[in-house]
């Protein structure tokens, strides 16, 4: 499992960073945790595919990954 930080999410897709490049076309699962101001966390758990990695232009060694987003589902996680 590789950490990262989501930059962009819409209905089609997601923009965020990884510290390894990620081959184009391959299938992922990617899961966004969703700034909600309430007492429950929810996450967004997606299933998408690699369009493209760009090394990050921040200087840091990341990358930024795109990929759509084809299935999804709301995870509530207890605290």
């Amino acid at each position: 499992m590789r950490s990262g930080l989501t930059k962009n999410i819409s209905s089609g897709g997601v923009l965020f960073t990884a510290e390894k490049e990620s081959d184009i076309g391959l299938s992922i699962e990617y899961v966004s945790a969703l700034d909600a101001r309430s007492d429950q966390s929810v996450s967004l758990r997606c299933i998408g595919k690699v369009l493209r990695a760009n090394r990050s232009d921040s200087g840091e060694p990341a990358y930024e990954i795109a990929a759509t987003l084809e299935r999804h589902e709301f995870l509530r996680l207890e605290e």
